[in-house]
């Protein structure tokens, strides 16, 4: 039974210096590799974050990546080829926020944030409405 306690011991402080060594930012020999273009999504006026935000990132009217926002709202797209790129933020209920002349340059990230608008759900007429008795 000891035995069984010291082993666990050993394996969770084992577990804990090997995610503290990964996770520690000031270790320059770790390398990281940010997001060519990274930031968050919120509603407009609420500062709420924004999930499940589409981000279609097109150079040259080509469509190039697609992000989905997480929960908190942020997302990344990397390894972007250098260039101008053209940023769509969709969202069903939200105004589309488009941007433009959005400048990829090697080696360096861009943080973007955007506040989308709620328009509500626009709902089309039904096709039975038309219908003469």
């Amino acid at each position: 039974m000891k035995w069984t306690k010291t082993i666990l011991t050993l394996l969770f402080a084992g577990a804990g210096f090997i995610a503290q060594a990964n996770t520690n930012p000031g270790d320059k020999n770790t390398p990281v590799e940010p997001e060519d273009v990274y930031g968050s999504v919120v509603h407009a006026g609420k500062d709420k974050p924004l999930k499940d935000v589409i981000i279609t990132a097109f150079l040259l009217n080509k469509k190039e990546k697609v992000a989905v926002s997480n929960v908190d709202g942020e997302y990344g797209l990397d390894n972007l080829t250098p260039g101008t790129y053209k940023l769509v933020f969709e969202k069903d209920g939200y105004r589309k926020v488009v941007k433009d002349k959005v400048i990829i340059k090697p080696n360096s990230g861009i943080e973007l944030n955007v506040e989308m608008e709620y328009k509500g759900y626009e709902l089309s007429p039904s096709p039975f409405h038309f219908i003469e008795l």
